[in-house]
């Protein structure tokens, strides 16, 4: 018998949401709201995140439960009063989390990935790394250390993060008297502004309280500018995941002396080298110009909904999956994602994660059917092809095929 995770149902209505949004920027003829390359390599983030936290969630609960159980201070009765203090704490909470986020370097690099959209909307909400969210989920124990029960922690967090969803969007404008209570989509546009006034401003989640009592609070006045200071330029799924571990590698590597070297983990993003960056891209080649439009975007929205579908699938009947099945999901998934973001910087070596893809494939479908030594014709087929038909060039001429944009 199946067992069913009805949360499976926000995945659909987040893209129906978005639709929504879009097609309300269409109709006020606000195209520069939404961009191809910048919602796919949203959507891709947001899929690895949800996918993997599909594995990690049940542990965090266990944990939420053990701290309760063992080592509560106090004895927090579940009445209605109880959920509005349990709100606003966890508010105050998620606020000094997001600030150290944008303070330590080490924490920055996790979230770094959300900020990287230089367009704000709400495929924006979805540019949540799995590493940031177990940091969160390290922020969130003190809830149960307080003593509020895990149940209680796990649906008011649901509603939490129903809430920033829709604060992710610049076509809502300033809403009276609620900008000096909530978090409004106006307030937390500030926040993803790389304008000098708007940095490191406005880290509340649903309340303004906490930034205007630590000094931290910022109204829109001019149109923002959203995105980092400093931009990345590339939209690979590996890059915008992983760079910024890298600067702080290659930070400390540079570093004379202890404090330094500590500085370069732990100190404030505002005082790394911005040298480091353009070094990087250049070294590992993602200092492209965002300049190109696929040729081919069917070949790309095909797999993006395939992974929407694999992921709602998966977590609608996650406790029913068998585990190599869900690890073997998992892994395709991933590599469909790196495979998406390599196809939009048109990088040659994705027609070798093709076949690895496809290898991986028949991999998991002969050893389902119990006949995994016949895996070896599949390979010997695809080199067969390849050296007789030059599969790879073809490849390259008609799936990596692109124009320069001069629009």
């Amino acid at each position: 018998m199946f067992t069913v995770n009805y949360l499976a149902f926000a995945i659909p209505a987040f893209f129906l949401f978005v639709f929504m949004e879009y097609k309300l920027a269409q109709q006020q003829k606000r195209r520069s709201v939404f961009k191809y390359e910048s919602s796919v390599a949203n959507f891709s983030v947001g899929i690895a995140e949800r996918l993997l936290n599909l594995f990690i969630a049940a542990s965090f609960y266990q944990v939420y439960n053990w701290i309760y159980t063992n080592y509560a201070i106090f004895e927090i009765p579940n009445t209605w009063y109880i959920w509005i203090f349990l709100l606003l704490v966890t508010d105050l909470v998620w606020y000094w989390y997001h600030r150290l986020g944008h303070e330590i370097n080490f924490l920055w690099a996790a979230h770094i990935v959300h900020h990287q959209s230089e367009e704000f909307n709400l495929t924006a909400a979805a540019r949540i790394t799995t590493i940031q969210a177990l940091f969160r989920n390290v922020f969130w124990c003190i809830l149960p250390l307080l003593g509020f029960h895990p149940n209680m922690i796990i649906v008011i967090l649901l509603a939490h993060g129903a809430y920033s969803f829709f604060t992710h969007t610049q076509l809502v404008g300033k809403i009276g008297w609620l900008e000096h209570i909530f978090i409004t989509p106006s307030l937390h546009g500030v926040h993803h502004a790389s304008d000098e006034k708007y940095l490191d401003k406005n880290y509340g989640d649903v309340f303004v309280f906490w930034d205007k009592i630590f000094g931290t609070f910022q109204t829109e006045e001019e149109p923002p500018r959203y995105g980092l200071t400093h931009p990345i330029k590339s939209y690979s799924f590996l890059w915008q995941h992983f760079h910024y571990y890298l600067e702080i590698l290659e930070a400390y590597k540079r570093a004379d002396g202890f404090k330094s070297k500590w500085n370069a983990v732990f100190g404030s993003p505002a005082l790394m080298d911005q040298n480091i960056r353009p070094q990087l891209e250049l070294k590992y080649q993602q200092n492209k110009t965002k300049d190109k439009k696929i040729k081919l975007k069917a070949y790309v929205n095909f797999q993006m909904v395939l992974t929407v579908m694999l992921l709602t699938v998966t977590t609608m009947f996650f406790e029913s999956i068998y585990p190599l099945t869900a690890a073997s999901i998992l892994i395709f998934v991933m590599l469909t994602l790196i495979n998406i973001g390599a196809l939009i910087e048109q990088r040659k070596w994705v027609y070798y994660l093709e076949c690895f893809r496809l290898i991986f494939v028949f991999a998991y479908v002969f050893y389902v059917f119990n006949i995994f030594e016949l895996l070896i014709f599949p390979v010997v087929g695809l080199i067969t092809i390849e050296r007789t038909f030059a599969l790879s060039s073809l490849y390259n001429k008609y799936i990596l095929k692109y124009r320069n944009n001069r629009n």
